[in-house]
């Protein structure tokens, strides 16, 4: 059995999503072109996380994205993670900054597109008002019972700023489950599967009503 130092271990690319407002607007003098602005992560703002150790407080500092901007990173802006670009930093249709609020992105995406005509729809009906991050912790630091991690800088290289409809990754799938490590998954991942998989597992109303816990959803899905 792990302990909670053990979260100071996690490495690999993260996801972190913020409930925000994103104006859609036309683009001045450029003919089927719409204009997305907002913010990709909120910094100084306390968040919950959920690991196999239960609850903790995630924090972005300010300043964290200082490094890896000037570095000019490579970062694509996706409809939840997938699918093709609708803008990317590199041909100048996703521009990226950091202020007193966070991560602000401006995108320029083409609105003959039918999967940009399906976000900019959503985003104006306002059926989506969540943004997501895909990225590296490069500097973190710890409270001392592990119950608050302070993300101090992180690496945007190769990652992506995302529209999604929830915070949480809709797309683990139990055959991933079956090939995949649970200790491997992010925090998202496995806070996703975990919900799914108490959904699925909770007695039904009239047996005793013990709730599944996060290492009896581990080795159930591991069962599959």
């Amino acid at each position: 059995m792990g302990v909670k130092s053990d979260r100071a271990n996690t490495s690999g690319t993260v996801r972190r999503a913020f409930p925000v407002h994103l104006e859609v607007r036309a683009k001045p003098g450029a003919s089927g072109t719409s204009s997305i602005t907002g913010y990709a992560s909120v910094t100084e703002e306390p968040f919950e996380m959920w690991d196999w150790y239960g609850p903790y407080t995630e924090v972005v500092r300010t300043g964290a994205f200082t490094k890896t901007l000037g570095e000019h990173p490579q970062v694509q802006l996706l409809l939840n993670h997938g699918g093709l670009a609708m803008a990317y930093t590199k041909a100048g249709t996703l521009r990226l900054a950091e202020d007193s609020t966070g991560l602000h992105m401006e995108a320029d995406v083409n609105a003959k597109r039918s999967d940009v005509q399906d976000m900019l729809a959503a985003l104006e009906d306002g059926d989506v008002d969540e943004m997501s991050f895909a990225f590296r912790v490069t500097r973190q630091q710890w409270s001392p019972d592990y119950d608050q991690r302070d993300i101090l800088e992180v690496d945007l290289h190769r990652g992506d700023v995302s529209v999604v409809n929830f915070g949480a990754n809709p797309a683990t799938s139990v055959s991933a489950v079956r090939a995949a490590d649970f200790d491997r998954l992010d925090e998202a991942d496995a806070r996703a599967l975990y919900e799914r998989l108490k959904r699925r597992l909770e007695p039904a109303p009239q047996e005793a009503r013990h709730p599944l816990s996060l290492y009896q959803a581990q080795a159930t899905a591991l069962a599959l």
